[in-house]
C-alpha cells in the first residue's frame, strides 16, 4: 500500500458525453501537469494516488475527480461529463397567439418584412466580410468593362496595404480566441502577473510562425507553442531586469 501511495503512473482515460468529447482539458492540480482529450475522447495523464484531476471545457460543467486505489490498480478511468446548458429567461416578443389562425391574422399589425427571396434577388448567406476584406475585394476586382481600380491600387500600393490590414485582423482574431479559450489552463501551470498577460500574448503573436503554429491546430499543439514562447518571454524579462 505504501508503494502505491508514492508511485507515479500513466492512466489511460476515456471521456463520455452527449456533446463534443474532443479538446477536453484534463488538469492534474496536484502534480501540475495537464493534457487534452483526442477526437475519440481518449487521454493519458500521469497521476499518483490521491491526486485531484479537473475536467473542463466550454461545453461541459467542470468536474473534479480524486485518484483512488481502483484507478491506480486498473490504470484506467472513464469520466462522464455533463453538458453545460446556459438557460435564458423566457421572453415574449410581440403579441401572444391564441391558436385561432383567423383571429391571430386579424390581430397582426404591420406588413411582413420583404427579403431578397421575395423579390427574386439572389442573396448571400455566408460569412459577413470585415470592412478591410470588403475594401480589399473592391481594390482587387474593380468594376466596369475595364476595371481600372486594381491597376491604380497596385501602382499606389493600396492593395498591399489592405492585404496587410486583413492579415493583421486575422492574427488579432486568432490571438483573442486563444486567450479566451486557453488562458485559464495555461496560466495554471505557467504563472504570470496579470499586468503582463496581454503583453505575453502579443509577444507570441509577433512570432513569424504564430499563424502556422496556432491556426486550425488542436488546443494541445497551441499550448505547446505557448509554453515554448513562455520560456522565451520569462528569459527576456530576466535579462531586462538584470
Amino acid at each position: 500500500m505504501e508503494s502505491m501511495v508514492s508511485q507515479t503512473l500513466d492512466v489511460l482515460g476515456k471521456i463520455e458525453s452527449a456533446v463534443n468529447i474532443e479538446n477536453i482539458h484534463i488538469i492534474n492540480k496536484t502534480a501540475k501537469v495537464f493534457t487534452i482529450s483526442n477526437g475519440d475522447g481518449n487521454f493519458k495523464i500521469s497521476v499518483t494516488l490521491g491526486d485531484t484531476l479537473v475536467f473542463s471545457s466550454v461545453q461541459h460543467k467542470t468536474k473534479l475527480l480524486v485518484v483512488d486505489e481502483d484507478i491506480v490498480l486498473k490504470k484506467s478511468v472513464t469520466v462522464v461529463l455533463e453538458e453545460q446548458i446556459n438557460e435564458l429567461k423566457e421572453v415574449i416578443v410581440g403579441k401572444t397567439l391564441s391558436g385561432n389562425l383567423l383571429k391571430d391574422i386579424d390581430n397582426t399589425e404591420g406588413d411582413p418584412p420583404i427579403n431578397f427571396y421575395d423579390v427574386g434577388i439572389p442573396g448571400y448567406t455566408g460569412k459577413i466580410a470585415t470592412q478591410s476584406e470588403r475594401r480589399l475585394n473592391e481594390a482587387t476586382t474593380g468594376g466596369g468593362f475595364i476595371p481600372l481600380n486594381p491597376i491604380l491600387n497596385a501602382i499606389s500600393g493600396r492593395t498591399k496595404m489592405l492585404k496587410q490590414q486583413v492579415a493583421l485582423e486575422a492574427k488579432d482574431e486568432l490571438l483573442f480566441s486563444i486567450k479566451a479559450r486557453l488562458s485559464e489552463v495555461f496560466f495554471e501551470f505557467n504563472p504570470l502577473e496579470d499586468s503582463l498577460i496581454m503583453d505575453f500574448f502579443y509577444f507570441c503573436q509577433e512570432d513569424e510562425n504564430f499563424m502556422m503554429a496556432c491556426k486550425n491546430q488542436s488546443d494541445f499543439k497551441i499550448l505547446l507553442f505557448l509554453e515554448d514562447k513562455y520560456d522565451q518571454y520569462i528569459n527576456n524579462l530576466k535579462l531586462k531586469n538584470d
